[in-house]
């Protein structure tokens, strides 16, 4: 990488297709730094760096010749922690899978399918009524049969798909976001369009990474934002963002309530030396998916840093808010003063607060544990390196806390962890550009007391030829059939036994692949999505970050 940043180098981006570097300098990843070009210095830069897309694809290739009606008793792994009622602890039963722990070193591909017009990719799939449903970096939807990898249906959303597709079972109506903010409703079973709504029409940075949750009638969605990347313009105004949950009805779309994660409206603060005006307070995104906790008829969300000054005790905090008002019941913050923005690690700092903090934020949910004694924990791993659990019943006070990595800016926990039983497992991330064997490593910890159960050191990577290997483990960890399933940066997925850490199975995800629908894949580093799996399969999309893929695949026991 080289960069500091993760960002990729020009070598890199050399390996993408121009469209694809269009897309992330236009609506994407690379908006901020877009947004100071014309819109032909966007083509030029995408010209001169990208790669045209060769491919032979045909639209409609792979299409299934009569898709099978979604079948309601197929066993599930609907959105991003399994259901809303498993509260993000992502663990799937052997009996829900469809295969046991034994059987796991016998998984084999089945079928791939390639994206196409994608140079990497990262919405972690759904399985709902024997299809599969994933979004893509080119805003297009997918419903495809579990067991071929047909297309059933197709839905071209307005930009880049990064969130999961969460399914309401009583309305068969599918919802998703994009990164431009905007939140939509299909038909499951067919595709057809049922509403679109603006999250955040009050801020153009606004975006979707997290994924919405459904319950009760409602859909949760979590809004983060790209602003902190627009502020490395020493032009920008900023900032004025907030992060938020909105609470829309699944028939209609229709807002029921908007809850801010700062209640405090940003104001203007002074001004650069640049004599640009600031703003603040700002920031606190939601970057991961809302914590039902239907029990106490609360959302909890973790929050990322603040922006600008002044601080707020609201960022890289767990906040708990009332599922029928939106109202903020209590919060609690782990790191304070934590203000950061891109352009403190530029050489023009115009836009970095003063003293800024370590961008310690959470990208990961909380995961409500309810114990044998009768208390309910929420564990959460953070990017400073520690693992932190709540007391759910006495509005979030801390009950222990465990330091498992260094941490840093791409540090300790990216994006989450998985539990069953009494243990919480968390992967570590502990990235750095210069030294592609640092990070890394899987905890297995006592989700009551903290007490680390086991540790499995990182293994070494096997792609060190390659700009951005890392042994980092940046994927969520997913629970299934007994098995702690968690990707690295260096492209593969590993499942450990659950209670000992043993190593169960390895698969390197980094090869060309023959798809079901004719488009040249390959699989890549495994970042912010997990395995998921049911009925018999187990699917993972490979491919985004230093080591760019565009592949979905599709295991079962023996390939069968």
């Amino acid at each position: 990488m080289g960069t500091g940043t993760r960002a990729p180098l020009p070598s890199v981006l050399r390996q993408l297709k121009r469209e694809s570097i269009l897309r992330a300098l236009e609506s994407g990843v690379m908006r901020a730094q877009g947004s100071q070009l014309t819109e032909a210095e966007r083509r030029a830069v995408a010209d001169f760096l990208g790669q045209p897309d060769t491919g032979s694809y045909k639209p409609g290739a792979g299409a299934c010749a009569h898709p099978a009606p979604l079948s309601r008793n197929a066993p599930s792994w609907n959105g991003w922690g399994v259901n809303p009622a498993n509260t993000n602890r992502r663990h799937q039963p052997a009996r829900a899978a469809g295969f046991s722990r034994d059987s796991i070193p016998r998984l084999r591909v089945k079928w791939a399918f390639g994206f196409p017009g994608a140079s990497y990719i990262y919405s972690q799939p759904t399985i709902f009524g024997g299809r599969v449903f994933v979004g893509s970096e080119s805003g297009s939807v997918y419903s495809l049969d579990q067991q071929t990898g047909c297309v059933a249906w197709t839905y071209a959303a307005s930009s880049t798909v990064r969130t999961s597709v969460v399914i309401d079972p009583k309305t068969s109506i599918a919802v998703f976001g994009d990164v431009a903010g905007n939140v939509y409703a299909v038909n499951a079973a067919t595709g057809k369009f049922r509403w679109k709504a603006q999250a955040a029409p009050d801020h153009s940075s606004a975006k979707i990474t997290g994924s919405p949750v459904i319950a009760g009638g409602r859909v949760y969605v979590p809004v983060s934002s790209g602003e902190e990347g627009l502020a490395v313009n020493p032009r920008y105004a900023c900032c004025t963002f907030r992060g938020s949950i909105l609470a829309l009805d699944v028939r209609t779309g229709r807002e029921i309530w908007k809850a801010y994660t700062i209640p405090e409206k940003p104001r203007q603060t002074g001004y650069t030396l640049l004599r640009v005006p600031t703003y603040g307070p700002s920031g606190a995104a939601v970057w991961s998916t809302p914590t039902v906790d239907l029990k106490r008829h609360l959302i909890y969300v973790g929050t990322g840093n603040n922006y600008t000054d002044p601080p707020t005790p609201y960022s890289d905090a767990v906040l708990a808010f009332a599922m029928d008002s939106g109202k903020m019941v209590w919060h609690r913050q782990l790191t304070p003063n934590d203000r950061f923005n891109l352009s403190c690690i530029k050489q023009d700092k115009s836009n970095c607060p003063p003293h800024p903090g370590d961008d310690y934020d959470f990208g990961s949910s909380p995961i409500l544990c309810n114990l044998p004694d009768g208390r309910s924990l929420l564990v959460i791993g953070q990017k400073s390196g520690v693992v932190h659990a709540l007391d759910a019943n006495a509005r979030g006070r801390v009950v222990w806390q465990r330091r498992i990595s260094n941490g840093g800016p791409l540090g300790g926990i990216e994006w989450g962890g998985a539990a069953v039983g009494g243990s919480v497992f968390f992967p570590v991330s502990d990235w750095k550009d210069s030294n592609p064997e640092a990070g890394g490593g899987l905890f297995a910890l006592a989700a009551a007391t903290g007490k680390r159960l086991w540790h499995v050191p990182p293994v070494k990577p096997a792609c060190l030829e390659l700009p951005g290997c890392s042994a980092a483990q940046d994927a969520p960890a997913s629970v299934i059939a007994g098995a702690v399933f968690t990707g690295s940066m260096d492209g593969h997925l590993r499942a450990y036994d659950a209670r000992s850490g043993s190593l169960i199975w390895d698969y390197d995800t980094r090869r060309q692949y023959k798809t079901v629908n004719g488009v040249p894949a390959k699989g890549g580093a495994l970042n912010d999505f997990g395995a998921t799996a049911a009925g018999g399969m187990l699917f993972l999309n490979a491919g985004f970050g230093p080591i760019a893929g565009n592949v979905l695949l599709a295991f079962s026991v023996d390939g069968k």
